[in-house]
């Protein structure tokens, strides 16, 4: 497709440009794999219920050759975003860095917080060692056309046996200065042998202008350690946005994740872990949000490569009017993996005669000796309910409402910190009332 080609044009080009040594290596990889890959077409079987044409004919102008600048953007206009809490915060306005808006504070000894430039520059060799091993160039064309872009983004280093108190908090906007831009952050978040740590990305909007987020995370959790990274996607109704979580685990880690996706015309995430040590484990968790015309699309690949591991994984979805989900969910068991525990599910509501829903649970066995199941169900508002509450005077918003929090709610209270629960739960509730817009 031509507009793939102008792309991996551009992508070749930022690849020469003046970056450290790590980054440079990865740009040149990215516009190489760029230029083989493309974008993804509904032939390839991942993104069959999923056209990228949207993205692809576009005329978006890449961040990096951007002056990074916050304009109106100011920490009153973040405040609703950023949960009330005096979280460390790494902010970035347009895709671009905003140290001015970021409050790192004094983290303790053996915490480091780093916006990509600077760890470029102050940790070569230990971001060189990790960065695009777990989700390298040519993994596909999305992460390509990242790596080719790369130069914004945070290293987040949690030594050995730390225990990071709060969360660490990655919050992209977007303003009206953000129309046709793309974005290509990349987060690289090493917690080493059992240190404990917890991240929240959030994407959001102050204006309802086009533009394309593809984001990536590589997460290396090392043995014994503990990782929570929630992404919460509340993109601009005319964005576009993509996000892929690569994660690579040691012996006895977990790796926890959870999604909430509600914004963006067309959004895609991706959350993909290699369970490489004996005896470690991962949940994986989402609750996706649709109406109007929206196309969201969740793909989960857990791959069980050692004994002894679990996994759990448990998607929700509410869909209203024309909107279209799309869930597929692979669990790989390898020969080797023995006394695997792995545990699937996606439930999708379905509010309107024309949401549709796509799932595909899928199981990938070849060991013998392994406890795993898989299941989806599809339905829509129970009228009994309704018409129970209903009949006890509860107004059909509200019961509508009800319902629909009580379907989300036990997905939800699988995130541990109580203040992101909270605001995710509001947001629930308001989703189909007309009081929030995303």
């Amino acid at each position: 497709m031509t507009t793939g080609l102008r792309f991996a044009e551009q992508a070749v080009e930022a690849s020469v440009a003046d970056a450290p040594g790590s980054i440079r290596a990865l740009r040149a990889a990215g516009a190489t794999a760029f230029q083989t890959l493309g974008f993804p077409s509904t032939r390839n079987e991942d993104w069959h219920y999923t056209s990228v044409s949207a993205i692809a004919s576009a005329q978006y102008v890449p961040a990096i050759d951007r002056p990074a600048h916050v304009g109106a953007v100011t920490a009153a206009s973040l405040a609703p975003f950023t949960f009330g809490a005096d979280w460390p915060l790494v902010v970035f306005v347009n895709g671009r860095f905003a140290p001015s808006l970021s409050t790192l504070g004094a983290l303790p000894a053996g915490i480091r917080v780093l916006d990509m430039a600077t760890a470029s520059a102050e940790q070569p060799e230990q971001l060189g060692r990790v960065l695009g091993t777990a989700a390298p160039a040519d993994r596909d064309g999305f992460t390509a056309l990242n790596a080719a872009f790369a130069g914004e983004g945070t290293f987040i280093h949690v030594a050995k046996e730390m225990v990071l108190e709060h969360p660490i908090h990655l919050l992209h906007v977007m303003d009206e200065s953000g129309a046709g831009v793309m974005s290509h952050p990349r987060h690289v978040l090493v917690v080493e042998r059992h240190a404990k740590a917890s991240v929240v990305e959030s994407y959001v909007s102050l204006a309802d202008v086009p533009y394309f987020t593809n984001a990536v995370v590589e997460a290396f959790v090392e043995d014994g350690a503990t990782l929570n990274v929630v992404r919460i996607q509340r993109e601009a109704r005319a964005a576009h946005h993509v996000g892929t979580v690569e994660a690579r685990q040691g012996r006895d880690s977990h790796f926890i994740t959870f999604t909430f996706q509600t914004g963006a015309a067309l959004s895609r995430s991706n959350v993909y872990t290699v369970l490489g040590g004996e005896g470690c484990g991962c949940t994986i968790n989402g609750l996706y949000m649709l109406d109007g015309e929206q196309h969201g699309d969740h793909q989960t690949r857990v791959e069980h490569v050692k004994e002894n591991c679990f996994s759990r994984e448990a998607y929700k979805g509410l869909i209203d009017d024309a909107a279209h989900g799309v869930f597929n969910g692979k669990v790989y068991v390898h020969p080797e993996a023995q006394k695997t525990d792995g545990k699937q599910t996606n439930h999708t509501l379905l509010l309107s005669e024309k949401a549709q829903i796509d799932t595909k649970p899928q199981l990938e066995i070849f060991a013998d000796d392994v406890k795993c199941t898989h299941g989806a169900t599809v339905g829509r508002m129970d009228e009994t309910s309704l018409f129970y509450l209903k009949s006890r005077g509860v107004g059909k918003v509200l019961a509508k409402q009800l319902l629909m929090y009580a379907f989300a709610a036990d997905v939800l209270e699988t995130i541990e910190n109580p203040l992101v629960v909270e605001a995710l739960e509001k947001l629930t509730v308001e989703r189909f009332t007309g009081s929030s817009s995303h």
